[in-house]
């Protein structure tokens, strides 16, 4: 399957891509290929692959979930830059 340049002209603006022409061009012959990669895949025979997400079986492993102490306020505290009335002091954010 081809793809046309005016194919990628319509997806470029679509997607807000200022393409130049020798963008258009290479992406034209790029996906152009692509596309007859996807055609082979097309014609292999799946019938007996069974649908699958992911070709290893995978599984979370997570640790147990136990109550411990946490630091203290002067310990989050001791290596900030700076702090005030027990919180960490940050510059103020302004919209720009």
């Amino acid at each position: 399957m081809a793809i046309s340049r005016a194919e990628v002209e319509h997806v470029a603006r679509l997607a807000r891509l200022g393409l130049t022409e020798a963008e258009i061009e290479a992406l034209t012959e790029q996906l152009g290929r692509i596309l007859a990669h996807m055609e082979v895949l097309r014609q292999v025979d799946t019938r007996d692959v069974p649908p699958t997400y992911h070709v290893l079986p995978l599984q979370n492993v997570l640790r147990t979930d136990t109550v411990q102490e946490s630091l203290s306020q002067e310990a989050a505290l001791r290596n900030a830059p700076q702090a005030e009335a027990g919180a960490f002091k940050v510059p103020k954010i302004t919209e720009g």
